[in-house]
């Protein structure tokens, strides 16, 4: 095997996303933005189209791993748009360009980027326990909660538990899809049981910190979790295909792709469940956001530009705490909202994954905004523990350098 094809398999395991013929077409460079420092641009060649064409080529009803996906890699080294497969299974209706989809844990980038607004106002104290914020939402006492600051929420070493749901399976949770969840429900019996491990003494991946966060932003702003999510993020970069379903909404607004999973029966055969109807209630402002690849490209620019969050403030989304993760022991690298990846190469990126039965996204890139991807692939196991293999060529082909 080349060295470069191992860095590029390397590359996609670091990374660990979860997870018709192909329709792709070059789009001019991205408009330049501001050098950070006097450092060469990570990203100097134009993305390999013909090796993304070939990572989503095959995508449809008869791929086992995705029915559609949705690509674009941009940035100021270039750019590149593509979609493969399927909007609907049943009718064969081709990919749609601008399709809405549920990106799933990339909501917790955008709810970490209302906090930082908020702390560069001056309305929140980063370093503040959230107990003062939000009496009694945490109790203390011999079994009870130490402070937890607002940063330990952003970067998921609060200690907090997670609440419990309907059962870890797929057949489980499909049972329980139209489920309407009180998220306060939620936050009171997860604390019910108690701190995890002390505040800042390792790093634990979970919903439950950005359900704090929300009600926490409807506190300081007086507004609805969605209202300010509206007012500070996508009224003012014009995401209009970007949105927050109600409490009791099972659909997705507008145009947009099936999700299937893909289940055994009792003969080994596999048949996809139409997954697309859920309910997203127990993933407030966690992992509840639809959206389109074009509004989340726009997001991600804006966002890495520091034309959302203040530089100052922004750095949060890409410091790692200095602990260890609390399920596998190595160094942990979540960030406020984010995620480090560090590539075989050396190359550092950072974004966002988000899974949701029958989706999978990604969002992110390199600092410097050489180089962004953003996808969403319709994965027919989009929270299975092995790597989506479409997900897979599409990293490694937007990252090759």
């Amino acid at each position: 095997m080349k060295v470069r094809t191992r860095a590029l398999i390397a590359t996609a395991l670091v990374l660990g996303i979860a997870a018709g013929p192909a329709v792709a077409h070059a789009a001019p460079a991205a408009v330049p933005v501001s050098a950070r420092d006097a450092a060469p641009p990570v990203y100097t060649t134009a993305p390999d189209a013909a090796a993304l064409r070939k990572a989503i080529a095959g995508v449809g009803p008869g791929n086992a791993d995705a029915t559609a996906a949705l690509v674009r890699v941009g940035g100021t080294s270039g750019r590149w748009v593509g979609s493969s497969g399927v909007a609907d299974v049943r009718t064969g209706r081709k990919a749609i360009d601008d399709a809405r989809f549920r990106a799933g844990s990339v909501t917790k980038t955008f709810t970490a980027a209302v906090v930082l607004q908020l702390a560069a106002e001056g309305r929140v104290d980063l370093d503040r326990p959230v107990q003062q914020y939000l009496p009694g939402l945490l109790p203390s006492g011999p079994k009870g909660f130490e402070p937890v600051s607002v940063r330990q929420l952003l970067n998921y070493t609060s200690g907090i538990r997670s609440a419990e749901g309907p059962g870890d399976s797929f057949e489980a949770q499909y049972a329980h899809r139209f489920d309407v969840v009180d998220p306060h429900a939620l936050i009171a019996e997860a604390v019910a049981k108690g701190p995890e491990f002390r505040p800042g003494e390792k790093q634990h991946y979970l919903n439950i910190d950005y359900t704090v966060l929300a009600v926490l932003i409807e506190k300081l702003t007086g507004t609805t979790y969605e209202q300010a999510l509206s007012a500070r993020i996508l009224k003012p970069l014009g995401l209009h295909h970007t949105s927050v379903p109600a409490r009791g909404e099972n659909r997705i607004p507008g145009p947009h792709h099936h999700g299937y999973q893909a289940v055994d029966g009792p003969g080994g055969e596999s048949t996809l469940v139409d997954v697309t109807d859920w309910n997203s209630s127990s993933n407030w402002a966690a992992g509840d956001l639809i959206s389109t690849t074009a509004d989340l490209e726009k997001f991600t620019q804006a966002l890495f530009a520091g034309h959302i969050v203040p530089k100052a403030q922004l750095e949060e989304m890409f410091t790692v705490p200095e602990v260890k993760d609390f399920e596998s022991g190595e160094d942990a690298v979540q960030t406020a909202g984010m995620k480090r990846f560090a590539l075989p190469d050396g190359t550092v990126v950072y974004g966002k994954t988000g899974s949701r039965y029958g989706y999978s996204t990604v969002i992110g890139g390199a600092r410097d905004l050489s180089r962004t991807l953003v996808y969403s692939v319709n994965s027919t196991d989009a929270k299975g523990r092995d790597m989506n293999r479409v997900a897979y060529g599409i990293v490694a082909a937007a990252f090759a350098r």
